[in-house]
């Protein structure tokens, strides 16, 4: 496998994980931060996304491809 499709999966498996993450923030915190600075708003989404992304979808991710690409026997 080449390292160009590993990156290329790499990067579709943290879409499939950031976005809904956004999604899922923005929808909780839209109301409490919508007076908020845009850059200040940045951050404080980055701070809460990206530990669930990186220690809590991520490593579900990974499993859930090992499990669809190996073989059962």
């Amino acid at each position: 496998m080449s390292n160009e499709s590993n990156r290329h999966r790499t990067a579709v498996m943290i879409w499939i994980a950031v976005f809904p993450t956004l999604t899922v923030l923005q929808l909780l915190l839209g109301d409490l931060l919508r007076d908020t600075p845009v850059v200040l708003r940045t951050f404080v989404l980055a701070t809460i996304a990206v530990p669930i992304v990186v220690y809590g979808l991520m490593p579900l991710l990974h499993r859930l491809r090992a499990r669809l690409i190996t073989p059962r026997g």
